[in-house]
Protein backbone atom coordinates (compact mmCIF):
# COMPACT_ATOMS: atom_id res chain seq x y z
CA UNK A 1 0.00 0.00 0.00
CA UNK A 2 1.03 3.28 -0.66
CA UNK A 3 1.27 6.52 0.79
CA UNK A 4 -0.76 8.06 -1.82
CA UNK A 5 -3.66 5.72 -1.19
CA UNK A 6 -3.83 6.25 2.40
CA UNK A 7 -6.89 8.65 3.50
CA UNK A 8 -6.01 11.85 5.65
CA UNK A 9 -7.20 10.44 8.88
CA UNK A 10 -4.54 7.36 8.08
CA UNK A 11 -1.52 9.55 7.35
CA UNK A 12 -1.99 11.59 10.61
CA UNK A 13 -1.97 8.00 12.87
CA UNK A 14 1.02 6.95 10.81
CA UNK A 15 2.79 10.49 11.52
CA UNK A 16 2.17 10.02 15.44
CA UNK A 17 3.20 6.19 15.34
CA UNK A 18 6.50 7.50 13.86
CA UNK A 19 6.69 10.52 16.23
CA UNK A 20 6.11 8.14 19.20
CA UNK A 21 8.58 6.08 18.15
CA UNK A 22 10.86 8.45 17.39
CA UNK A 23 10.56 9.99 20.46
CA UNK A 24 11.02 6.81 22.60
CA UNK A 25 14.34 5.92 21.17
CA UNK A 26 15.86 9.74 21.12
CA UNK A 27 13.98 10.78 24.23
CA UNK A 28 15.67 11.39 27.49
CA UNK A 29 15.67 8.77 30.10
CA UNK A 30 12.72 9.05 32.34
CA UNK A 31 13.07 7.52 36.18
CA UNK A 32 10.19 4.94 36.84
CA UNK A 33 9.54 5.93 39.86
CA UNK A 34 8.61 9.42 38.62
CA UNK A 35 5.55 7.06 37.19
CA UNK A 36 4.17 6.25 40.73
CA UNK A 37 3.52 2.92 41.63
CA UNK A 38 6.53 2.70 44.32
CA UNK A 39 4.03 3.00 47.36
CA UNK A 40 1.02 3.00 47.47
CA UNK A 41 -1.63 4.15 50.66
CA UNK A 42 -3.82 1.87 51.60
CA UNK A 43 -1.82 -1.78 53.25
CA UNK A 44 -5.07 -3.28 55.18
CA UNK A 45 -4.89 -6.87 55.06
CA UNK A 46 -8.06 -9.24 55.65
CA UNK A 47 -7.02 -12.23 57.04
CA UNK A 48 -4.20 -13.28 54.83
CA UNK A 49 -4.92 -11.33 51.91
CA UNK A 50 -2.62 -8.51 51.87
CA UNK A 51 -3.30 -5.10 50.25
CA UNK A 52 -6.74 -6.33 50.55
CA UNK A 53 -8.59 -2.90 48.91
CA UNK A 54 -6.00 -2.54 45.94
CA UNK A 55 -6.48 -6.50 45.39
CA UNK A 56 -10.35 -6.69 45.26
CA UNK A 57 -10.79 -4.00 43.45
CA UNK A 58 -9.79 -5.20 40.25
CA UNK A 59 -12.39 -7.63 40.31
CA UNK A 60 -14.96 -5.56 38.52
CA UNK A 61 -12.09 -5.44 35.78
CA UNK A 62 -12.03 -9.06 35.53
CA UNK A 63 -16.36 -9.48 35.34
CA UNK A 64 -16.36 -6.66 32.78
CA UNK A 65 -13.72 -8.75 30.98
CA UNK A 66 -16.21 -11.80 30.72
CA UNK A 67 -18.92 -9.92 30.38
CA UNK A 68 -17.53 -8.74 27.02
CA UNK A 69 -15.99 -11.80 25.88
CA UNK A 70 -19.49 -13.48 26.46
CA UNK A 71 -21.36 -10.60 24.00
CA UNK A 72 -18.60 -11.22 21.80
CA UNK A 73 -19.25 -15.25 21.10
CA UNK A 74 -22.85 -14.45 21.40
CA UNK A 75 -22.76 -12.05 18.99
CA UNK A 76 -20.37 -14.38 16.44
CA UNK A 77 -23.16 -17.90 17.01
CA UNK A 78 -26.03 -15.14 16.45
CA UNK A 79 -23.88 -13.75 12.89
CA UNK A 80 -23.40 -17.51 12.09
CA UNK A 81 -26.79 -18.55 12.94
CA UNK A 82 -28.44 -15.52 10.45
CA UNK A 83 -26.14 -16.19 7.49
CA UNK A 84 -27.03 -20.10 7.61
CA UNK A 85 -30.75 -19.56 7.90
CA UNK A 86 -30.74 -16.46 5.41
CA UNK A 87 -34.30 -15.31 7.48
CA UNK A 88 -32.91 -11.59 6.22
CA UNK A 89 -33.50 -11.81 2.12
CA UNK A 90 -32.08 -7.73 1.47
CA UNK A 91 -28.59 -7.61 1.98
CA UNK A 92 -27.55 -7.56 5.44
CA UNK A 93 -24.43 -4.74 6.70
CA UNK A 94 -21.37 -6.55 6.63
CA UNK A 95 -20.03 -7.34 10.45
CA UNK A 96 -17.20 -4.74 11.62
CA UNK A 97 -14.78 -7.53 11.52
CA UNK A 98 -11.97 -5.43 12.55
CA UNK A 99 -13.52 -3.63 15.18
CA UNK A 100 -14.57 -6.65 16.76
CA UNK A 101 -11.45 -8.60 16.58
CA UNK A 102 -10.18 -5.14 18.38
CA UNK A 103 -12.83 -5.87 20.88
CA UNK A 104 -11.60 -9.39 21.46
CA UNK A 105 -8.56 -8.03 22.19
CA UNK A 106 -9.79 -5.20 24.76
CA UNK A 107 -11.63 -7.87 26.61
CA UNK A 108 -9.17 -9.99 26.96
CA UNK A 109 -6.85 -7.71 28.05
CA UNK A 110 -9.38 -6.71 30.50
CA UNK A 111 -8.88 -10.18 32.20
CA UNK A 112 -5.35 -10.57 32.26
CA UNK A 113 -5.23 -6.97 33.46
CA UNK A 114 -7.28 -7.79 36.17
CA UNK A 115 -5.36 -10.87 37.12
CA UNK A 116 -1.93 -9.02 36.63
CA UNK A 117 -2.86 -6.07 38.71
CA UNK A 118 -4.18 -8.15 41.71
CA UNK A 119 -0.53 -10.39 41.59
CA UNK A 120 1.19 -7.01 41.58
CA UNK A 121 -0.87 -5.35 44.92
CA UNK A 122 -0.45 -8.53 46.61
CA UNK A 123 3.38 -8.04 46.84
CA UNK A 124 4.51 -4.85 44.60
CA UNK A 125 7.76 -5.15 43.24
CA UNK A 126 9.43 -4.48 39.32
CA UNK A 127 8.79 -8.10 38.04
CA UNK A 128 5.22 -8.03 39.18
CA UNK A 129 4.65 -4.20 38.06
CA UNK A 130 6.29 -5.80 34.57
CA UNK A 131 2.96 -8.40 34.40
CA UNK A 132 0.96 -5.81 35.24
CA UNK A 133 1.75 -3.36 32.32
CA UNK A 134 1.06 -6.48 30.06
CA UNK A 135 -2.06 -6.95 30.35
CA UNK A 136 -2.93 -3.27 30.60
CA UNK A 137 -1.12 -3.34 26.76
CA UNK A 138 -3.04 -5.61 25.61
CA UNK A 139 -6.15 -3.91 26.76
CA UNK A 140 -4.74 -0.96 25.69
CA UNK A 141 -4.40 -1.94 22.18
CA UNK A 142 -7.67 -3.36 21.96
CA UNK A 143 -9.35 -0.18 22.89
CA UNK A 144 -6.96 1.63 20.58
CA UNK A 145 -8.00 -0.53 18.03
CA UNK A 146 -11.88 -0.24 18.01
CA UNK A 147 -11.67 3.87 18.60
CA UNK A 148 -9.45 3.63 15.43
CA UNK A 149 -11.79 1.59 13.57
CA UNK A 150 -14.30 4.00 14.40
CA UNK A 151 -12.82 6.99 13.94
CA UNK A 152 -9.57 6.63 11.32
CA UNK A 153 -10.82 3.49 9.15
CA UNK A 154 -11.74 -0.50 9.78
CA UNK A 155 -8.73 -1.16 8.03
CA UNK A 156 -6.51 0.89 10.15
CA UNK A 157 -7.86 -0.60 13.12
CA UNK A 158 -6.03 -3.57 13.61
CA UNK A 159 -2.71 -2.60 12.42
CA UNK A 160 -2.78 -0.06 15.31
CA UNK A 161 -3.85 -2.45 17.95
CA UNK A 162 -0.62 -4.63 17.10
CA UNK A 163 1.62 -1.56 17.08
CA UNK A 164 0.35 -0.32 20.23
CA UNK A 165 0.66 -3.93 21.62
CA UNK A 166 3.67 -4.48 20.58
CA UNK A 167 5.20 -0.77 22.06
CA UNK A 168 3.42 -1.68 25.02
CA UNK A 169 5.16 -4.88 25.72
CA UNK A 170 8.54 -3.62 24.34
CA UNK A 171 7.92 -0.23 26.92
CA UNK A 172 7.50 -3.04 29.44
CA UNK A 173 10.69 -4.73 28.93
CA UNK A 174 12.70 -1.10 29.06
CA UNK A 175 11.10 -0.29 32.01
CA UNK A 176 11.80 -3.23 33.32
CA UNK A 177 15.98 -3.83 32.49
CA UNK A 178 16.89 -0.36 32.41
CA UNK A 179 14.48 1.57 35.09
CA UNK A 180 13.52 4.03 31.90
CA UNK A 181 9.51 4.89 31.95
CA UNK A 182 10.03 7.09 28.77
CA UNK A 183 8.60 4.58 26.36
CA UNK A 184 5.61 3.65 28.88
CA UNK A 185 4.61 7.22 29.41
CA UNK A 186 5.16 7.50 25.72
CA UNK A 187 2.29 4.33 25.40
CA UNK A 188 -0.20 5.35 28.39
CA UNK A 189 -0.19 9.54 28.10
CA UNK A 190 0.54 9.93 23.60
CA UNK A 191 -1.93 7.06 23.61
CA UNK A 192 -4.85 8.85 26.13
CA UNK A 193 -4.17 11.70 23.43
CA UNK A 194 -5.11 10.06 20.33
CA UNK A 195 -8.05 8.70 21.93
CA UNK A 196 -9.08 12.14 22.46
CA UNK A 197 -8.22 13.58 19.13
CA UNK A 198 -10.10 10.55 17.98
CA UNK A 199 -13.42 11.57 20.10
CA UNK A 200 -13.52 15.02 18.66
CA UNK A 201 -13.49 13.50 14.80
CA UNK A 202 -16.43 12.24 13.38
CA UNK A 203 -17.04 8.38 13.14
CA UNK A 204 -16.70 7.27 9.47
CA UNK A 205 -18.73 4.64 7.50
CA UNK A 206 -19.64 1.52 9.47
CA UNK A 207 -18.93 2.72 12.80
CA UNK A 208 -20.58 0.96 15.21
CA UNK A 209 -21.35 3.90 17.74
CA UNK A 210 -18.71 3.74 20.26
CA UNK A 211 -18.73 6.60 22.83
CA UNK A 212 -15.43 7.36 23.38
CA UNK A 213 -15.90 10.40 25.61
CA UNK A 214 -17.08 8.10 28.18
CA UNK A 215 -14.32 5.91 27.63
CA UNK A 216 -12.05 9.04 28.53
CA UNK A 217 -13.76 10.42 31.21
CA UNK A 218 -13.46 7.15 33.12
CA UNK A 219 -10.21 6.63 32.26
CA UNK A 220 -8.74 10.44 33.26
CA UNK A 221 -10.33 9.54 36.36
CA UNK A 222 -8.38 6.49 36.88
CA UNK A 223 -5.20 8.60 36.29
CA UNK A 224 -6.17 11.44 39.05
CA UNK A 225 -6.80 8.59 41.61
CA UNK A 226 -3.74 7.06 40.84
CA UNK A 227 -1.84 10.36 41.40
CA UNK A 228 -4.22 11.10 44.51
CA UNK A 229 -3.70 7.82 46.57
CA UNK A 230 -2.84 8.99 49.85
CA UNK A 231 -4.52 12.36 49.67
CA UNK A 232 -7.75 10.05 48.90
CA UNK A 233 -7.13 7.51 51.73
CA UNK A 234 -6.23 9.89 54.22
CA UNK A 235 -9.64 12.37 52.95
CA UNK A 236 -11.96 9.39 53.24
CA UNK A 237 -10.56 8.51 56.65
CA UNK A 238 -8.63 5.79 55.37
CA UNK A 239 -11.85 3.94 53.91
CA UNK A 240 -10.79 3.47 50.31
CA UNK A 241 -7.33 4.81 48.75
CA UNK A 242 -6.87 5.95 45.42
CA UNK A 243 -5.47 2.79 43.63
CA UNK A 244 -8.37 1.34 44.62
CA UNK A 245 -10.85 3.41 43.06
CA UNK A 246 -8.10 3.67 39.92
CA UNK A 247 -9.66 0.44 39.35
CA UNK A 248 -13.34 0.73 39.34
CA UNK A 249 -13.00 3.72 37.50
CA UNK A 250 -11.05 1.08 35.03
CA UNK A 251 -13.31 -0.92 34.91
CA UNK A 252 -16.14 1.73 34.52
CA UNK A 253 -14.08 2.78 31.47
CA UNK A 254 -14.79 -0.33 29.43
CA UNK A 255 -19.00 -0.28 30.18
CA UNK A 256 -19.21 2.01 26.60
CA UNK A 257 -17.95 -0.60 24.78
CA UNK A 258 -19.56 -3.29 26.77
CA UNK A 259 -22.91 -1.19 25.71
CA UNK A 260 -21.85 -0.74 22.11
CA UNK A 261 -21.81 -4.57 22.17
CA UNK A 262 -24.89 -5.23 23.27
CA UNK A 263 -26.70 -2.44 21.12
CA UNK A 264 -25.44 -4.65 18.35
CA UNK A 265 -26.68 -7.78 19.71
CA UNK A 266 -30.30 -5.76 19.91
CA UNK A 267 -29.60 -5.26 16.18
CA UNK A 268 -28.77 -8.75 15.52
CA UNK A 269 -31.74 -10.16 16.73
CA UNK A 270 -34.39 -7.45 15.05
CA UNK A 271 -32.96 -9.05 12.18
CA UNK A 272 -32.40 -12.81 12.93
CA UNK A 273 -35.64 -13.50 15.21
CA UNK A 274 -34.02 -17.35 15.07
CA UNK A 275 -31.14 -16.23 17.49
CA UNK A 276 -30.09 -17.71 20.23
CA UNK A 277 -32.12 -15.84 23.27
CA UNK A 278 -29.83 -11.98 24.55
CA UNK A 279 -28.91 -13.26 27.24
CA UNK A 280 -25.80 -12.55 29.60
Amino acid sequence: MSMSSLQPRERFLLALAALLLGAAVVGPSVPAETLGGASFADGRAWGPLPNAMDVLSNLPLAVIGLWGLHWLRWLDRAHEAMQDRAVQPQPQAPQPVNALDCAWMFFAGLVLTALGSAFFHLQPDPMRLAADRAGMSLAFAGLVGFAVCERVSARAGWPAAWFTLAGGLLATAVCFHTGNGLPWALVEFGGMALLLVLALGRPVAGAVGLRLGGVLLFCALAKLFEFGDSAIHEATHELISGYSLKHLSAAAAALPVLLVLQAMGRRTLRHNRHAAPLTV
